[in-house]
């Protein structure tokens, strides 16, 4: 595999921007395309969404490319792609996962990754906490009934088992953003265990965790928070037993992908008022117009905004153009993707 700084090049390497309609503008500020500029030579105007069959600007630009800037939306690099780009050198993503648009090809030419995976867990692992702390504060149930009462009411004997002291959180997956959930939730006075099978018991003494098998997390968490990838494995992962043995009450938080749970089985458990949820994905992902998801005083759905969003993606092309910089100074990438780590990894 091609390494940063293992060969000479310009100064300024030959970039092209590459994802899908309307996320450069997102994703790009003037700052970015200050420094972006002043980093590389080219063009923040001319944005690949389509590389198989190029524009001639485009076409151009790719076949001078040393490293494309990917984010969302990326076409996929195939080897018929690479052949129209003999320059390419590295590819710099201002996203998380590279799965949907990198292939073999690329990694049998030696082309050097980076992926912006770390800066994107940090807006899914606040959101998660969150979750959890309204979730043990009994917050989405007082809202409901406050909205219907509207009138003094005797919230402490209501919420009386509510509260965010010495509560067990379950967590499933020490992935980038299980590992963030789980340094966010260090200062407060919780119980945090752990369920990942690659994950050895010396690593989770050093996070702080204890682990547990999956059914022991489910039976033993007041919150149980899903953290993992979606693998052929772990479809399901979440499913009718494993759902029945969450105590009465307990949260289930959902910012992973809708596949890890089994969503014909969580719903009786939410229409029934045992569980309760917070859902950030879902399968399918937009679930629908008649689902009782939307309407169940018990749940909390939201349209997969836990990720980044908004002023977000600014940390995302901070991330990406940080490695740039790496890249162009001839030094390594800090967050390097590897063929070895994606079945593993989202």
């Amino acid at each position: 595999m091609h390494t940063p700084g293992a060969a000479h090049r310009p100064t300024r390497p030959t970039v092209l921007l590459s994802m899908g309609p309307g996320i450069a503008e997102r994703l790009l500020d003037a700052r970015h395309h200050t420094r972006l500029t002043a980093l590389a030579r080219t063009d923040p105007r001319l944005v690949a969404h389509e590389l198989a069959d190029p524009t001639p600007a485009v076409a151009a630009a790719l076949a001078d490319a040393e490293v494309l800037l990917t984010c969302w939306g990326a076409p996929r690099l195939t080897g018929r792609v690479l052949d129209a780009a003999p320059r390419l050198r590295a590819v710099v993503h201002a996203a998380g996962s590279v799965k949907h648009h990198l292939t073999d090809a690329c990694w049998e030419r030696g082309i050097a990754v980076a992926s912006a995976a770390a800066a994107n867990a940090l807006p899914v692992a606040e959101y998660a906490l969150a979750a959890i702390l309204f979730a043990n504060k009994g917050v989405l149930h007082a809202a409901h009934r406050y909205r219907g009462l509207r009138s003094a009411h005797d919230w402490h004997r209501e919420l009386g088992a509510a509260g965010n002291y010495r509560r067990t959180v379950g967590v499933i997956g020490a992935s980038r953003i299980g590992r963030r959930v789980i340094e966010l939730l260090r200062p407060f006075d919780l119980h945090v265990l752990l369920y990942d099978p690659y994950v050895t018991d010396a690593d989770a003494t050093r996070l702080g965790v204890r682990p547990v098998p999956l059914d022991a997390l489910c039976a033993g968490s007041d919150i149980v928070t899903v953290h993992a990838p979606q693998l052929p494995a772990t479809r399901h992962l979440l499913g009718a037993r494993e759902l029945a043995l969450l105590p009465d009450g307990a949260t289930l938080i959902n910012t992973a992908r809708g596949s890890l749970v089994d969503g014909a089985a969580l719903l009786p458990e939410l229409v029934s008022g045992r569980l309760h949820a917070v859902l950030d994905v879902t399968e399918p992902e937009l679930p629908p117009a008649g689902s009782p998801l939307y309407e169940l005083p018990n749940v909390l759905l939201t349209p997969h905004v836990a990720g980044s969003l908004g002023t977000e993606l600014h940390r995302l092309a901070d991330h990406a153009l940080d490695e740039l910089e790496r890249y162009a100074q001839g030094r390594p990438f800090t967050d390097p993707v590897r063929p070895e780590q994606l079945p593993h990894s989202a």
